[in-house]
C-alpha cells in the first residue's frame, strides 16, 4: 500500500466516525467522509454492487481525486469500505479521475480510470494531460498496473486533445471480448466519445468514434456510457460549456441522452431522438449497469459544478448519489423511475382520493422530509384551473415549490426560500409533454434532496435542498380547481 493511501485510510478510519447518522440522507449514497462526485465502477463483483466515486477525504470541496468506495445488495443499503485508490503514482500524482469497472476471465475485478499528471506543454503553459490506467483487486484491495497508462495520447485519433481525454465506461462483450468509450476533445473544441477494443481487458487499440459534438450539444463530452436498451442503441453524455435550448437543455454543464441505432461492423451511429436526462437543478455524470434480471439500472451525482457554493458549513460530508434509477425506452424517450427495491422499505401508508383542492389544502399525515408521495392531479370537468403547486419541506421560513402552468405545460421547482444563502441556481423549468390538465408527480425526499418523477418517468427532476430538518409541512394550492389523489409513505430502514 502506498503511503498516499495507507494516509487516507487512516484519515477515514479516525474521522469519518464522527459524522452522525442523522446528518447524512437515510438512502442516498454520501461520501465516507469529505467530498464526493462522480459515480465511477458501477459494477457486480462477488454478488454485490460495487459503485466507486470521485472522492476527496481531507475536507468538503474539490481536491485531489480519489477513488472513494461502497458497495450494496439492494440499492438502498450502502456499505462504505475503505478509499481505494490515491493519486500516487506519476502518472496519475494530479488525480485518479473517473472511470468504470469490469470482470477479468480470471475473476479479478478491473478498474478502468483516467490519470492525471502536469506537463510543459510545447507553447510553454504547463497543462494537466490524461491517460487511460488500470487497477486489479478483490472487491477490497487493489493494485494499479504494471504497464500503467494503457492509452496515452499516441492512442488517439488525429486531433485528439490529451489534455481532455477522461472518464473511461468499459463492458464486455457477449463473445468475451471488452470494449470502452471515452470522453474526448476534438480539433474544433467540442466533444467526441472515442471507442476502444480488447481481447483481454488489459491491452487496449482505437476502433474508432462513436459520436461527435460539433458544437451541438456542448464542448467537451465526459461522462460517456454507450448501451443497448429496448431494441435501441443509447449514449448518454455530461457535456461542458452547454447553451440553452428553450427548456430542455440548460446552460453550463449538462446531461443528454442520444437513441439511435448503432452498426457494431462499422462502428457507425445513427442518432434518432435527442432529450435531457435530468430536468432539474442538480443532477451530473451518470453511470449504469445492466444487471442479472435485465434492468439497466443508472445512478448519477446528484449535484453539479454550478450550484456548489451552497453546502452545510458544519458537516464533514458534501455531495451524495441520486437514487439509484430504472431505465428503459418508450416511444422514443428514456423513462426513468426509481429503483424497485426502495418499494419494501415503505411504511405508514397515507392515502387521500378525489380531495377538491382551491387555495391551499394540508393534509393530515401528509407531511416528512424522508418519503415517497405519489400526485394525481387533474381538473374540474368542465373548469380547466390556472395553475398547481405542492410545497415541501416547509415552515414559516422555508419552503421548495413545484409549481405546475396548465396553459403553458410548464412545471417549475423552485428552492429558493430552502435556507439558501448562497447566489447559485436555485430554479429549473420544462416543458412537460402530453398534459391535457392531468399530471402525475412522484416526489422522493431525503433529508437533502427531492427527486420528482414527471408522469411515470417521462422526465425527471432532481435538487438538493439544505433546509433544516424540522422543516416537514407539505402543503398543496390551485389557482382555480383541481381534484388531487396522494399517496404517501415514509421511508424506513431495517
Amino acid at each position: 500500500m502506498s503511503e498516499a493511501l495507507e494516509k487516507a485510510q487512516s484519515f477515514e478510519y479516525k474521522h469519518a466516525p464522527s459524522i452522525l447518522e442523522e446528518q447524512r440522507p437515510l438512502f442516498h449514497l454520501t461520501p465516507t467522509i469529505g467530498w464526493m462526485n462522480d459515480p465511477n465502477g458501477f459494477s457486480y463483483y462477488k454478488g454485490e454492487y460495487h459503485l466507486f466515486y470521485q472522492y476527496h477525504p481531507y475536507s468538503t470541496e474539490w481536491g485531489p481525486m480519489h477513488w472513494g468506495h461502497a458497495k450494496t445488495k439492494d440499492f438502498i443499503h450502502w456499505e462504505r469500505l475503505p478509499v481505494a485508490m490515491a493519486p500516487d503514482k506519476e502518472y496519475d500524482k494530479a488525480g485518479c479521475f473517473s472511470g468504470s469497472a469490469t470482470v477479468l476471465p480470471d475473476g479479478r475485478h478491473l478498474l478502468v480510470y483516467t490519470g492525471v499528471q502536469k506537463r510543459l506543454m510545447p507553447d510553454g503553459d504547463i497543462k494537466e494531460t490524461q491517460t487511460q490506467c488500470l487497477a486489479i483487486g478483490d472487491g477490497v484491495n487493489y493494485e494499479k498496473w504494471s504497464n500503467n497508462p494503457v492509452l496515452t495520447q499516441e492512442d488517439l485519433p488525429t486531433g485528439g486533445s490529451s489534455v481532455d481525454f477522461r472518464d473511461p465506461k468499459v463492458w464486455q462483450e457477449p463473445d468475451g471480448s471488452y470494449r470502452l468509450v471515452v470522453g474526448n476533445r476534438t480539433e474544433d473544441g467540442s466533444g467526441a466519445v472515442l471507442l476502444y477494443k480488447s481481447e483481454n481487458g488489459l491491452d487496449w487499440s482505437l476502433v474508432g468514434s462513436v459520436d461527435a459534438s460539433q458544437r451541438q450539444y456542448g464542448m467537451m463530452w465526459e461522462c460517456p456510457d454507450f448501451f443497448s436498451l429496448d431494441g435501441q442503441q443509447v449514449l448518454l453524455i455530461s457535456p461542458q460549456e452547454m447553451r440553452p435550448m428553450g427548456l430542455e437543455f440548460h446552460a453550463g454543464n449538462g446531461t443528454v441522452c442520444i437513441i439511435g441505432s448503432y452498426d457494431k461492423e462499422k462502428n457507425h451511429f445513427s442518432r434518432e431522438h435527442v432529450q435531457a436526462i435530468d430536468y432539474g437543478i442538480d443532477f451530473y455524470a451518470p453511470q449504469t449497469l445492466e444487471i442479472a434480471d435485465g434492468r439497466r439500472i443508472m445512478i448519477g451525482w446528484m449535484q453539479n459544478w454550478n450550484t456548489l457554493g451552497e453546502k452545510p458549513r458544519d458537516y464533514r460530508w458534501f455531495g451524495q448519489m441520486s437514487i439509484p434509477r430504472e431505465l428503459s425506452i418508450q416511444n422514443g424517450r428514456l423513462i426513468q423511475t426509481p429503483i424497485r427495491e426502495l418499494e419494501q422499505y415503505r411504511c405508514n401508508r397515507v392515502v387521500y382520493q378525489n380531495v377538491p383542492v382551491s387555495g391551499e389544502t394540508e393534509l393530515q399525515n401528509v407531511e416528512g422530509r424522508i418519503i415517497d408521495m405519489t400526485l394525481n392531479i387533474r381538473p374540474v370537468p368542465g373548469d380547466l384551473y390556472n395553475c398547481f403547486q405542492v410545497n415541501l419541506a416547509k415552515d414559516e421560513e422555508c419552503v421548495t415549490t413545484l409549481r405546475y402552468q396548465l396553459d403553458t405545460s410548464i412545471l417549475k421547482i423552485d428552492r429558493t426560500y430552502s435556507g439558501c444563502s448562497a447566489d447559485v441556481v436555485h430554479t429549473r423549468s420544462l416543458m412537460v409533454r402530453h398534459c391535457d390538465g392531468a399530471l402525475k408527480l412522484r416526489i422522493l425526499m431525503d433529508r437533502y434532496s427531492i427527486e420528482v418523477f414527471v408522469n411515470d418517468g417521462e422526465q425527471a427532476v432532481s435538487t438538493a435542498i439544505f433546509t433544516r430538518q424540522t422543516a416537514c409541512a407539505i402543503s398543496f394550492e390551485a389557482v382555480g380547481s383541481v381534484i388531487l389523489d396522494v399517496e404517501k409513505y415514509d421511508i424506513q430502514l431495517t
